[in-house]
């Protein structure tokens, strides 16, 4: 019942995906490609309904469900409470039901409404903050502003429901990668999620911003080059407790902790990188993906 290519946050690999919506409203990030094949739209509540009986009859003692595509909080907020209500229903080890949100999604649902998404049973929203620099989000066309991403990411915290960020290293290029590491930072900051996840800019061939690296308008950074980026990134941000991943596949440099904890470990980490020349820990080209 899935239609085209499915996509879930790395801490989902164990989780039932359920494809509620198809695509993303948005759809036009410029370093994105997962579903620009893909024309948004909401499935319907006779589709929803045979998705959740086909689910249950496979896979009945699930534990955690991971609601797709790329912008299920957009379905309006009594059907999406119908929806994660009826999951737990049905599935009576259900421990955990997530989904994407984009920022705009976000800013759509009231306090109120994303504080009744929690007590109806929806536990964690993935958040793409991707940068924090202006001049970057607009350049890859994300559609809102760092102040717009700040009130997003706040509003989900102070609902109760669990945030999980991401940023992209390199995002920025060669030419604003110092803008893009502090400015992120600073964002980050403001939000305080309670994960992290720090990705590495990797690009697709249907990516539009594949096209510009290859006329030589964006410039990518080097392995090197990534790892000053996100230690400058981790250096500056400041949050009170928040898990901290860069286990991705697409990350040279596999790091975890918990920030404030952990911070100093993790630069020392990076720093036997750039300082202490162990070359050995970076991931080959070819071991990289999405």
């Amino acid at each position: 019942m899935y239609e085209g290519r499915i996509f879930r946050p790395p801490s989902e690999a164990k989780s039932l995906i359920l494809q509620i919506t198809v695509g993303c409203r948005h759809n036009a990030c410029t370093f994105c490609s997962m579903y620009k094949e893909k024309q948004f739209r909401i499935k319907s509540q006779t589709e929803l309904v045979a998705i959740i009986k086909a689910a249950k009859q496979e896979f009945p003692l699930t534990e955690k469900i991971f609601l797709a595509d790329g912008d299920a909080l957009t379905v309006e907020t009594p059907l999406l409470c119908a929806i994660v209500q009826e999951l737990y229903q049905k599935f009576p080890q259900l421990k955990r039901v997530s989904a994407y949100a984009s920022p705009k999604d976000v800013l759509a649902k009231s306090s109120d409404e994303l504080s009744k998404l929690k007590d109806c049973g929806l536990d964690m929203l993935y958040l793409g903050v991707e940068s924090g620099s202006a001049r970057v989000l607009h350049a890859i066309r994300k559609g809102v502003t760092p102040l717009e991403l700040i009130e997003a990411g706040q509003r989900v915290v102070h609902s109760g429901l669990k945030l999980s960020t991401t940023v992209i290293i390199g995002l920025g290029g060669k030419e604003h990668w110092e803008e893009h590491a502090r400015e992120t930072a600073k964002v980050v900051s403001e939000i305080q999620p309670n994960y992290l996840g720090a990705l590495t800019l990797m690009l697709e061939r249907d990516a539009p911003l594949y096209q510009a690296v290859q006329n030589g308008a964006f410039q990518m950074l080097t392995p090197l080059e990534c790892l000053v980026e996100l230690r400058l990134m981790l250096s500056s941000i400041e949050v009170s407790d928040c898990v901290f991943r860069s286990n991705h596949a697409s990350n040279y440099l596999a790091l975890k902790g918990n920030l404030p904890r952990d911070k100093a470990s993790l630069l020392r980490a990076i720093d036997q990188i750039l300082v202490d020349n162990h070359w050995e820990q970076l991931a080959p080209e070819w071991r990289r993906g999405l």
